[in-house]
């Protein structure tokens, strides 16, 4: 990928060029591609992998602040105003930490109101940076949930926004799906444009439709318990006939199908793991805590215990996925779109009757496959439960009223106290570390996440630097960690193409420079035009170094520039602009239209 000479502006200062800026192939490639790619053999699932496993990590930064969204109700579900800090106790691994922040947030609920943008200027923020919303995106799963549950999901959401919102709820529709993530409808408080964007949406058959349960549940498994994980709750039976039993399982977990299963596994790993990012990038920079309600079929993969990882590359995809949503405060309500279930076989019409293979009696096969069954529905409910819990939210679950629980999750965030805590750096090893809150009152009920991973992936952004920009790249949605304010600057003959220039402007609160270390900054800078979904070009550079002293009140008050140019032929495009604070690891980005005549 070819690099044009650009020109980098932190109020004017060009020696930033003198010093040496690396080019994009000096590592990063703004043009890789999650959608699509095929998982290696390294990534099919391992549920027994977990983030303790990592070692040991290196923080880049000797402080760390924690901070938790906690929900205070009465036992009648209504919120508790009027805490104070010395209310709340809050302990990580069940040591007591010292709360060295805190604040009761009350989100607005007045109608939305978008500023329009200047003509030929594109930003990334619509909604002010400063006053707490509360927002719900509703993600309707089409790659983890049957076609009929999918039907089921939408007519229960659609009775929901029909019955249940007012003019100042701010909603956003997406659906995740085999190619990622689709935005039905973008942030809006009108219910009326929602419920006629689900009424249009159509469903998708996904890739496990046609697994049998029983390749799913192999598929699944914990890699340490194989098919006796199965057989567990069989009971006490005759030597001669567990045995035919345990043969003929393993024959049938030896054929292509579970590894099938595995690989499609895989697949929606990755596809709803990426989806979570981007959903959380989109509102990293809107302060409060949001909502996201997943209405889906199940867990793309088992969760034993909050630091299961799925191994392989994923496990970065998810750690990276879980450390944004914790940052962009998002709790997570998964509302199961099964309904109430029935596990039974003789309830499944897929199955293959005369399951007695190799000797074993009807009866006995039936039972093998109604503990396949049992198994998986107990191990996605509790990973559910589980993913919920984590992140703050809960999980709606066993029940045919489901729009009871979409109105609970979108309620949960109009208020909380966002309590705070440091990070002891000292202790440096990986894994899931556990997050307790206690209120010193009676009779009320506390909710927040239950921990947060502790990993590489976590504490430093070098490691998750080309998932985050190519992750932004490719969403559906602005990133809007870093608020980004991107215009055309003229076009000029560049032989069969036009050299069309552009200004990108941060404003001086929207990057770290670090003031422990002689102002030291790092910075992505990426440029990409797309027609027809298709790369045409791009340009990519990293702007770091250090700003002497005097040049800080520059910044303060112009902010940070950056200019460049695309060579493009003539036609339509679409161009994301891509801005990374590697320092942080926080994005912006944000999309703009160009017309090359």
């Amino acid at each position: 990928m070819g690099r044009l000479a650009a020109v980098v502006s932190f109020s004017c200062l060009l020696f930033l060029l003198s010093a040496g800026i690396p080019s994009a192939a000096q590592g990063i490639d703004p043009l890789m591609s999650r959608v699509g790619r095929t998982p290696p053999s390294a990534l099919v699932p391992s549920p027994s992998a977990h983030a303790e496993q990592e070692g040991k990590v290196v923080f880049k930064s000797q402080t760390v602040l924690v901070q938790v969204p906690v929900i205070v109700t009465d036992k009648a579900g209504v919120h508790v105003h009027g805490l104070k800090k010395e209310d709340f106790k809050l302990l990580e691994n069940g040591k007591e930490q010292k709360v060295t922040a805190f604040e009761e947030v009350s989100a607005v609920k007045t109608p939305l109101v978008v500023s329009p943008n200047p003509p030929n200027t594109f930003s990334n923020l619509a909604l002010s940076p400063e006053q707490p919303r509360s927002i719900t995106v509703i993600a309707v799963d089409t790659i983890n949930t049957s076609i009929l549950d999918q039907a089921y999901a939408r007519r229960e959401l659609i009775k929901y926004l029909a019955n249940n919102l007012d003019s100042g709820q701010v909603l956003g529709l997406v659906v995740i799906g085999s190619k990622g993530l689709r935005v039905l409808s973008g942030i809006t408080n009108d219910p009326k444009i929602l419920i006629s964007a689900l009424k249009k949406a159509s469903g998708e058959i996904p890739a496990m439709n046609g697994i049998d349960v029983d390749a799913q549940a192999a598929a699944s498994l914990p890699a340490t318990g194989g098919t006796s994980e199965l057989l567990g709750g069989l009971g006490p039976v005759e030597a001669e006939s567990s045995a035919k039993v345990q043969a003929s399982v393993d024959q049938f977990v030896r054929n292509g199908e579970p590894l099938e299963a595995a690989y499609y596994q895989s697949r929606a790993i990755e596809t709803t793991m990426a989806s979570f990012l981007d959903i959380a990038h989109s509102l990293a920079g809107i302060p409060g805590r949001k909502s996201l309600i997943w209405a889906t079929g199940g867990f793309p993969f088992y969760l034993d215990t909050p630091s299961s990882v799925p191994g392989g590359d994923l496990s970065l995809m998810y750690e990276r996925a879980m450390a944004a949503l914790n940052e962009a405060q998002v709790s997570v309500y998964p509302v199961d779109a099964r309904g109430l279930v029935n596990y039974l076989p003789a309830a499944d019409g897929t199955i293959a009757p005369g399951s007695a293979a190799d000797g074993i009696s009807h009866g006995m096969g039936r039972t093998v496959q109604s503990n396949n069954r049992s198994w998986l529905q107990s191990s996605t409910i509790d990973s559910l439960k589980d993913f919920a819990d984590m992140t703050g939210g809960r999980a709606f679950y066993n029940r045919n009223d489901i729009h009871n629980g979409f109105e609970r999750a979108a309620d949960d965030s109009a208020s909380f106290y966002l309590v705070g805590f440091y990070l002891d750096t000292h202790n440096d090893k990986a894994g899931w570390r556990k997050l307790q809150v206690k209120v010193q009152r009676k009779d009320v009920e506390v909710r927040s996440r239950t921990g947060f991973f502790v990993t590489k992936a976590t504490v430093d952004p070098a490691a998750s630097r080309q998932l985050d920009i190519s992750t932004a790249l490719l969403s559906p949605f602005d990133s809007t960690g870093i608020p980004v304010t991107v215009g055309w600057q003229g076009v000029a003959d560049a032989g069969a193409k036009k050299k069309v220039g552009f200004a990108i402007h941060v404003p001086a609160n929207g990057v770290t420079f670090d003031t422990a270390d002689s102002n030291r900054f790092d910075i992505d800078f990426v440029a990409q035009a797309t027609k027809d979904g298709k790369a045409e070009a791009s340009v990519a550079q990293v702007a770091k170094g250090a700003l002497p002293p005097e040049k800080m009140a520059e910044i303060a008050a112009q902010g940070v520039r950056y200019s460049n140019a695309l060579e493009l032929p003539p036609g339509d495009y679409q161009v994301r602009f891509v801005v990374r604070d590697n320092l942080t690891g926080r994005v912006g980005s944000v999309s703009a239209t160009l017309k090359v005549q």
